[in-house]
């Protein structure tokens, strides 16, 4: 005797997926806490600066993140840090928590803590002093954003920031890479 089951291989994935989506519009359609597009909780960030104190030295680096406002003071979401030129290649990831303290003439205080994961690859040399080493660690970035808002939604910023980590290069390298403060300058688009 065959059992019949709900999903069967004649049963098409598709079916499934769309009563999924009915089910979902239905009970967005009929749910009582409508958000509104005046209620706009997302922001981003972009910013471009200098890293000083890693193991080659002062480099470029890019950054991003984007922000989810629990309320107009309070935001958290993830940050990138990249630094793509030069004989260091390195990237670190990190979930972020800032407080945005508002003042009366359109300049913001941002204070930020968060904690991720930061990759370095550094390539220098050839021959045998070449060095080609890399390392993967804990990644604690804590810093403050000076922003000017241009408009209600669009602000400049700068923004100082120390990372805290622990790469290790050794043998290559003698000594550990603990930490690195960058400077960054950028724009930030928020509710």
């Amino acid at each position: 005797m065959r059992s019949h089951s709900a999903f069967t291989p004649n049963t098409s994935p598709l079916r499934f997926i769309g009563i999924f989506a009915l089910a979902i519009l239905m009970w967005s359609s009929i749910s009582p806490s409508h958000v509104r597009a005046d209620e706009n909780r997302w922001g981003f960030g972009s910013d471009l600066g200098l890293t000083t104190g890693t193991v080659d030295g002062t480099v470029f680096a890019l950054g991003f993140n984007v922000d989810y406002y629990a309320d107009r003071n309070f935001s958290f979401g993830p940050m990138m840090q990249i630094s793509p030129t030069g004989n260091l290649f390195q990237i670190a990831f990190a979930g972020v928590g800032k407080y945005h303290l508002r003042l009366n003439n359109g300049i913001n205080l941002v204070p930020f803590t968060g904690i991720g994961l930061i990759h370095a690859d550094l390539d220098r040399g050839t021959g045998p002093s070449q060095i080609n080493r890399n390392d993967t660690s804990w990644y604690i970035p804590i810093g403050l954003s000076l922003e000017y808002q241009v408009i209600h939604n669009i602000a400049l910023s700068s923004t100082l920031m120390v990372n805290l980590h622990d790469i290790n290069l050794q043998p290559s390298l003698p000594e550990k890479d603990r930490t690195s403060i960058s400077l960054m300058f950028g724009f930030r688009w928020g509710p």
